[in-house]
């Protein structure tokens, strides 16, 4: 073979290095070796995305967000949306890339599941191999709301969205935006909250925005969530009902209607049954530790055994509330079950934004309204 002239080799190059796609991707390389050329497969990398945040408080505003939205869901896209627990970041429950990409967005482990989330009894039937009449019950005394029932899964609902296991978790939750959505969309979502894997829960959109605004198109903003924390998860699909995670719907509420109450969870550690099992979860980036004080010159000396500077201390008190002195900050929830869940993933996210080195929470009272905020403190300060 007669050797390659360097100019042609030169000009042959030029137009054979790159070829480029839409959507931002490169899709081939070519490498150029004499006159001919080899493609060499390339990974897909998306280009950075900056979402797009909607407002929804007209009328008009609303019904326009909700047609954005349920238009990415049908594409397979994955959106973040308000509940009236926290954000949600959704994916059609029946599309299983979806909710794999919805897996990849949070960094979430494959053995965690995901809750359903549906705007009607009958779609939640569709979910699920049988319906007792216990669910019916619960339903009509609990749905729309934070109360996710967990039961033996329909066909339909891959392995992917029950973490391989033979139950799924369904809930209809009262947000009148998401709900909206899956009417329109006519298939139920499947929406674990709208923040990294383990990291603080996101209760209005900027949260979201901040953390994943990057990496997903659409962030629904649909004002501050109500509830604050995660939804209560019931297992009934055997007896007695099993409280798998406490929330602000507390057993005394669900005794009333189903009479007897485990509490806690039985399964194996293979295959969970709900989300929000793990050891470690709902954290900030500080360290977080719960502390009880008789008064400020206890939290004082308390604080100052800690390897930490005092400025980078940042308090979080409902009943002993210290003058702040030396601290770098002292907010102050009331001494509330339902204010303190409102409010307890804002201010973690606050403490975040100040760059917090040490979160030190005032201990809670031992009654079970107080039981899911204790639960998530645990867990955020394991």
């Amino acid at each position: 073979m007669a050797p390659v002239q360097p100019a042609v080799f030169i000009l042959h190059s030029t137009f054979c290095i790159l070829h480029f796609l839409s959507r931002g991707r490169v899709l081939r390389f070519f490498a150029c070796v004499g006159r001919g050329c080899r493609q060499i497969p390339a990974v897909e990398k998306p280009l950075p995305m900056t979402a797009e945040v909607l407002p929804t408080h007209t009328m008009e505003l609303f019904q326009a967000a909700v047609q954005q939205a349920a238009a990415l869901l049908r594409a397979g896209e994955v959106v973040a949306l308000p509940t009236e627990t926290v954000y949600g970041l959704a994916a059609s429950a029946m599309d299983a890339h979806a909710v794999a990409r919805l897996f990849e967005i949070k960094g979430r482990p494959a053995h965690n599941p995901i809750i359903v989330h549906v705007a009607s009894i009958a779609m939640a039937k569709r979910c699920v191999a049988n319906w007792p009449a216990l669910a019916g019950s619960l339903a009509k005394a609990f749905w729309p709301g934070p109360l996710t029932l967990v039961l033996p899964r329909a066909k339909e609902i891959s392995d992917i969205i029950t973490a391989g296991g033979p139950t799924v978790g369904v809930r209809w939750p009262s947000h009148p935006f998401i709900q909206a959505v899956i009417r329109e969309c006519g298939f139920p979502l499947a929406a674990p909250s709208a923040n990294p894997s383990n990291r603080v829960s996101p209760t209005n959109a900027e949260h979201v925005r901040k953390h994943l605004g990057d990496k997903i198109r659409l962030i629904v903003d649909g004002g501050q969530a109500q509830v604050g924390i995660e939804s209560t998860v019931l297992d009934i699909s055997g007896w007695p009902p099993r409280l798998l995670r406490p929330g602000i719907i507390h057993e005394q509420a669900l005794l009333a209607v189903t009479g007897e109450l485990a509490v806690g969870a039985c399964e194996s550690p293979e295959v969970l049954k709900s989300p929000g099992r793990l050891r470690r979860h709902y954290s900030p980036k500080a360290k977080l530790v719960v502390w009880s004080w008789k008064d400020e010159a206890e939290l004082q000396v308390r604080s100052a055994r800690c390897e930490v500077r005092r400025a980078s201390i940042h308090v979080i008190a409902h009943t002993r509330i210290p003058s702040g002195a030396g601290f770098g900050r002292v907010s102050v929830i009331p001494h509330d079950p339902v204010a303190f869940a409102r409010a307890i993933y804002a201010e973690l996210h606050e403490c975040d934004e100040a760059r917090a080195e040490l979160i030190v929470v005032e201990a809670l009272p031992e009654d079970p309204e107080w039981r899911a905020i204790a639960d998530r403190l645990r867990r955020a300060a394991a």
